[in-house]
């Protein structure tokens, strides 16, 4: 489906002259970043970049036009054009863009540079005409590629314009060679060698300077000229005398009176049905025009000069230098408008024998003929579809009038598809409706199969307006009406079935359910939906309890992705959430740390707003390790984004539990009870996230000593844990419960649950809700131990939370925050240097970090400054405290932690 003539160069250079004065100026290119050919049209940028780097085996070569506008056709060409240069050194790179696999082209080039990390050969890339280019996206896309890209490449751009690309700090680096207009145009010793090729008979300097003046060295003028001089070689003067004070429109004149009209009529009109296509081989230009001579005339006019480019390729692809095809197109629709229909027309069918449909849709759309684009639409849009076109197809449904479209059913389903992709979602109910009730005006009735497809969107639409009863009763009905055949409808409802019963809390349903959809994914090759099925089922086995084999199933999920190249898609960032929070449970700190960085990496280019749960879990490892500091400024991330943003009750959930545990550590009673008062209350427990936040607001309410509430939610809490089978969920209720009884006065109850937690633990792994606690339950846990209530499984674990509780590892991440350094300095045995000689706040912070094992780098990371000024806190406290190194610091520290009782 793509065009290989867009990827080569023009080859036939036999005719321009050699340009020395260019060339040299270009031989230290390899030392630049960014080689810009920029000029008006006509001043040879494409000629002069192929001769430059005729000899360059190493080069790539993308011939941009404004259909490369969208982002996944451009990403597409120039990975193409990277791979033809370096010897498909990154076909991985160019697999993920052809499944559009990537989020946008920051990320997909990041990718792209992994790659070629190995690859060492001097490469230029070539973009040329690249002035068409008007897509924001491309231009930071791009901005970032010559900001990041190998030592190896340099970027090539030919441009009618100043191109965005952040030319103006390149060029105070000294990274850019700019060969403008001034060093294009034609000087007298060019234009001398340039016409004595060109034109027989001698020709007078001064003649050939007039002219280089009048035109200021303008290539395409002066080629004009010397055709112009082959067919009349005494008139000279008088080329150059038309040529005075030209415009587009002397151009446009200039062009018919001394090129075209000197034309017979029927090259004159071959060229103006060619010019209808911006690109064409002989095959494409018979087709067009069914002439069987094609191939004939296109030499002929090669010939002729008739700014007819070869392009360089087995299959001799041409096209027409930009000025003369714009000229072309100005006659074409004053000489022949009335063919415009049926050379588009022709074109369009033409181009679907080359097996482009997208080509052949333009074609068809500019010819207005609506059933030519339902015809290509109903054969090749669903395809088209799978590959991305989505831009393209959007712009010809939108094309369509009202009674076409609704005349058929699979293109209305097309257009709502297309929202659905492009996450209007609430645009899609709308686009159903009025679908329903057009054809319902129609008097068309919908078969069984196409009733499923439009009632698995529905099902769709439905679960994303957490609508799940009205979700689970359309997908049922659609896959009670789809045939085997509609695998992708059956997919969608499949898997919208199977999230309906997660939601409800019928997780023994819900599960098959997700197999079947991983199944039926992975056997269409619909790998998104795929990877979506094995995290929802991973989900789901964390709820019951099956935690290590949940994340074995996060395992299966990541060679997905690394194996279909999904590194750049939102679902990458759902399956390092779901490791994240199973690595925080087993206290695998630093690895849940690592999957939260990478989570945030894989939603750079999206809305920040997405990131929640990633700042969320970086708070909650922060709390767990003692870094109250860094907790903080996470948490007032975490809820800056709330106030901005509607949030699912899973995501609130969340976000609250470690605002509460940072609450907790502080002593912020107040904004506990705030939160307790505000915080919503879910209409049931059946399901994961509704559990957590029934679970958090009875933490808020033990904190605040409102038992009563605490003990009735935890009764109905266990209701629905054991209705609906939720063992993770029990585990960690267990836990809190222990601690509401011991504060009760029901230390008997209190160990059995705690008792009842370490058994379910043996399952699930989840230590670390024991350790969040550790303050309220380690006395409870040394007691099972000493009255010998474990067996030997239970005792193994409980010994290892008492160790994890006590251990240096813990208590080395004290900070001495302001209430800390208070209690400190009242005591009585305090040293008197302490007291004459105070260390300011931050010096505090400094001295428990270093005690904590942070190098100067990371403390200086952790409060935010620079390492300087660390160096300067380090000084400082090391002579109030009559310290001389790093060692006796950490010494300090932990006598003052023993004075404090740690």
């Amino acid at each position: 489906m793509w065009i290989p003539s867009k990827l080569t160069r023009p080859a036939r250079l036999h005719n321009a002259i050699l340009r020395s004065r260019l060339l040299e100026s270009l031989d230290q290119a390899p030392y630049y970043r960014l080689v810009l050919f920029r000029s008006p049209a006509g001043y040879g940028k494409t000629t002069m970049a192929a001769q430059w780097l005729n000899k360059h085996s190493h080069t790539g070569w993308f011939n941009v036009d404004e259909s490369d506008n969208d982002t996944f056709r451009f990403a597409n060409y120039l990975l193409q054009s990277i791979n033809k240069a370096t010897n498909n050194a990154c076909l991985k790179t160019q697999a993920m863009a052809e499944r559009r696999q990537f989020a946008c082209l920051t990320t997909l080039f990041s990718e792209l540079f992994g790659e070629l990390s190995d690859y060492s050969e001097q490469t230029y890339l070539v973009l040329d005409d690249y002035h068409v280019i008007n897509n924001e996206e491309i231009h930071e896309g791009m901005r970032f590629f010559l900001k990041h890209m190998p030592d190896c490449v340099t970027l090539v751009v030919t441009s009618r314009t100043q191109p965005p690309l952040g030319t103006a700090n390149l060029r105070v680096r000294d990274l850019l060679i700019e060969v403008d207009n001034h060093l294009l145009a034609f000087d007298q010793e060019e234009t001398e060698r340039f016409f004595h090729k060109r034109v027989s008979s001698e020709v007078e300097t001064t003649v050939l300077n007039s002219l280089r003046e009048q035109v200021e060295g303008w290539p395409s003028a002066l080629q004009l000229i010397a055709l112009h001089a082959q067919q009349k070689p005494n008139n000279l003067a008088e080329s150059a005398l038309s040529m005075a004070n030209f415009n587009r429109g002397h151009l446009w004149d200039y062009l018919a009176e001394e090129v075209f009209d000197q034309l017979d009529r029927e090259t004159q009109q071959f060229l103006l049905q060619c010019s209808v296509l911006d690109i064409f081989n002989a095959e494409l230009v018979s087709d067009l025009t069914g002439r069987s001579d094609a191939l004939s005339m296109l030499e002929s006019l090669n010939r002729f000069g008739l700014f007819l480019n070869t392009l360089e390729g087995a299959d001799n692809w041409y096209r027409f230098h930009n000025l003369f095809a714009e000229f072309l197109r100005h006659q074409r629709y004053s000489q022949i408008p009335q063919q415009r229909t049926e050379l588009h027309n022709n074109a369009a069918k033409a181009w679907l024998k080359q097996n482009s449909p997208q080509q052949a849709l333009m074609h068809a759309m500019k010819s207005k003929n609506e059933d030519l684009t339902i015809e290509i639409l109903t054969d090749y849009g669903w395809n088209m579809y799978h590959h991305g076109e989505l831009k393209l197809l959007e712009d010809s449904v939108s094309t369509l009038s009202t009674e076409k479209l609704f005349s058929a059913p699979r293109l209305t389903l097309l257009r709502a598809w297309l929202a659905q992709s492009q996450h209007r979602y609430d645009d899609v109910g709308e686009l159903i409706a009025e679908s329903e009730e057009e054809m319902k005006q129609r008097n068309l009735v919908l078969d069984d199969g196409l009733q499923g497809e439009f009632n698995a969107l529905r099902a769709q639409v439905a679960i994303n307006q957490s609508k799940p009863l009205d979700a689970l009763e359309l997908s049922e009905q659609a896959l009670g009406q789809l045939p085997s055949t509609t695998y992708r409808s059956r997919i969608v409802a499949t898997s919208v079935v199977g999230e309906v019963h997660h939601c409800l809390g019928n997780l023994s349903r819900a599960l098959p359910m997700m197999q079947q959809t991983e199944k039926m994914a992975r056997q269409y090759h619909v790998y998104h939906q795929a990877l979506w099925a094995l995290l929802q089922q991973s989900e789901i086995l964390v709820a019951q309890g099956y935690v290590q084999a949940a994340f074995e199933l996060l395992d299966q999920a990541y060679r997905l992705v690394k194996e279909q190249h999904l590194q750049q898609v939102p679902l990458h960032e759902f399956l390092l959430r779901l490791r994240a929070q199973i690595l925080w449970c087993w206290n695998r700190l630093d690895e849940a740390e690592e999957c939260a960085h990478k989570s945030l990496e894989v939603l750079a280019p999206f809305d920040d707003t997405k990131s929640l749960h990633a700042y969320s879990m970086l708070a909650r490892i922060a709390l767990s390790r003692g870094e109250i500091d860094k907790a903080a400024r996470y948490l007032e991330l975490c809820n800056s984004l709330m106030e901005r943003a509607d949030y699912h009750i899973d995501w609130r959930a969340n976000t609250d539990l470690s605002n509460l545990f940072y609450w907790q550590v502080k002593g912020e009673k107040d904004n506990i009870a705030n939160w307790l008062h505000q915080a919503e209350r879910p209409d049931s427990a059946c399901n994961h996230f509704q559990q957590l936040q029934w679970r958090n607001i009875a933490r808020a309410s033990i904190i605040l000593e409102e038992y009563h509430q605490a003990e009735e939610i935890f009764t109905m809490l266990e209701d629905n844990c054991k209705a609906h089978n939720l063992i993770t969920d029990s585990n960690r209720n267990l836990v809190i419960q222990s601690i509401l009884c011991k504060k009760q006065g029901q230390r008997k109850i209190a160990l059995e649950h705690l008792k009842q937690a370490l058994i379910l633990t043996n399952s699930t792994g989840m230590i670390g809700n024991f350790l969040c606690d550790a303050n309220e339950i380690c006395d409870l846990l040394q007691e099972l131990v000493d009255t010998k209530q474990l067996n030997e499984l239970e005792l193994h674990r409980v010994q290892q939370l008492l160790r994890e509780m006590t251990s240096k590892e813990r208590n080395r991440s004290v900070h001495f925050d302001e209430n800390f350094v208070e209690k400190l300095l009242n005591l009585p045995d305090v040293p008197e240097l302490i007291r004459t000689s105070p260390l300011t706040q931050r010096e505090w912070q400094v001295l428990g970090l270093i005690y904590a094992g942070f190098s100067n780098e990371q403390i200086a990371s952790e409060l935010d400054v620079a390492s300087t000024t660390i160096k300067t806190h380090i000084r400082n406290l090391y002579q109030k405290l009559n310290i001389a190194n790093r060692q006796q610091a950490i010494d300090t520290a932990e006598n003052l932690l023993k004075l404090m009782g740690f």
